[in-house]
């Protein structure tokens, strides 16, 4: 009998679209003296002493796999960690899990929590990949526009009015990923007493919860009164002790949801790289102050950088955490597309269209600020010089 197929690819892979923030980054890729404000990605090498635990966990022939849910050691120094540092407890045997990434660990969660149609709140501006996550795990997701008359913050009634009887969790992030938007701690109990109300879940990003630069001190999602039990706490060390190659992320959540996800992790990933973890061990122990001129660095360039935008007529508002300045570009009347295009094009500077992020991030772009003091007044005069010439 011959075969009617027309592809071998399902409709979910076909309709998926390629990521806007890479889109950019390969067309900078084959350009000379470009200045990238695109990647979110530390420039700091990662410290040597953590570099050097994992080159002697190699010479000691840690090679094979570790559990699971990652070496013990270190998912106790991840439960020491977020009880010192966050004041949020979790016990590192049943209620932590060491994934692939912070990327994998959501693509974890939604996989675990989704039944076929139930609904995720997404906040946008967002991370380019939580909708098709949820998507893939065959949820749908339900979009909420955050807007930049609030300076992105996104507003307990805005949520509300987007909870149906399908509603299963709210996609956070803080500090957020393209915006720099930092929630303080009234603002996520405000968010809080709403999951509670609706019976919700709250998976939390707190992927870039390090570097945040309010006199504030940081608030966890899961350190507010009622919500430890119903958060899924997704962190890493990619961004704030600069190990983004190492693809090295965790997840925190009671046990019950903790242990359903580490079933789709056997099955998924099997576990994350032996001297990966052990380099995380050791960035645990003793990196805090490795961490802390980073972050001082970052707070510089961030100053330059927003005052710098403010000046030449990109209004910005100051991003509370994370090494992302989301200027308006609506003055230029360009759109964030045809801006991004141009600016490359004409002066070398790549940085990433705010309509990737979601709708309520047109006319805006995202630059990147975890690159060289030097780097950045350049690119700030190029992109003056770009403006001036529109």
């Amino acid at each position: 009998m011959k075969s009617t197929r027309t592809t071998y690819i399902s409709k979910m892979a076909t309709d998926l679209k390629p990521s806007g923030i890479r889109r950019f980054f390969d067309l900078a890729a084959g350009m000379e003296g470009v200045i990238s404000l695109g990647v979110g990605e530390p420039d700091f090498v990662t410290p040597w002493h953590i570099r050097e635990a994992a080159i002697n966990s190699l010479e000691r022939g840690f090679t094979s796999y570790t559990p699971n849910a990652g070496i013990l050691e270190l998912r106790e120094e991840i439960a020491f960690y977020m009880k010192n540092q966050f004041h949020v407890e979790y016990a590192p045997k049943d209620e932590i899990i060491v994934t692939v990434g912070a990327s994998s660990a959501i693509d974890l969660a939604m996989r675990t929590i989704l039944d076929p149609g139930e609904e995720v709140i997404v906040v946008e501006p967002c991370f380019v990949s939580y909708v098709p996550m949820v998507e893939l795990a065959g949820g749908v997701a339900v979009r909420v526009q955050a807007t930049k008359e609030n300076d992105f913050k996104i507003l307990p009634e805005q949520l509300e009015s987007a909870i149906t009887s399908k509603t299963k969790a709210i996609m956070l992030c803080s500090p957020n990923n393209p915006t720099g938007t930092l929630l303080n701690q009234a603002e996520l109990k405000a968010i809080a007493d709403l999951a509670i109300e609706h019976d919700l879940l709250i998976i939390a990003d707190e992927i870039y919860a390090e570097l945040s630069y309010d006199d504030e001190e940081y608030t966890s999602m899961a350190a507010i009164d009622g919500m430890r039990d119903r958060t899924i706490l997704v962190s890493g060390f990619s961004k704030s002790f600069a190990m983004t190659g190492w693809r090295l992320g965790f997840v925190c959540a009671p046990i019950e949801i903790s242990s359903a996800m580490l079933k789709v992790h056997q099955y998924a990933l099997l576990c994350a790289s032996t001297m990966s973890q052990y380099a995380a061990i050791e960035a645990l122990r003793n990196g805090r102050p490795d961490v802390e001129e980073m972050v001082k660095s970052y707070r510089r360039r961030r100053n330059f950088i927003v005052q710098s935008f403010n000046e030449i007529g990109l209004t910005c508002h100051e991003p509370g955490g994370a090494f992302y300045a989301f200027p308006s570009i609506e003055s230029t009347g360009l759109s964030s597309q045809e801006f991004a295009e141009r600016l490359l094009m004409k002066e070398g500077v790549a940085v990433v269209p705010g309509d990737v992020f979601g709708a309520s991030g047109e006319g805006h772009i995202r630059c990147s600020y975890a690159t060289s003091l030097e780097e950045l007044q350049e690119a700030v005069k190029r992109i003056k010089r770009f403006i001036d010439s529109l």
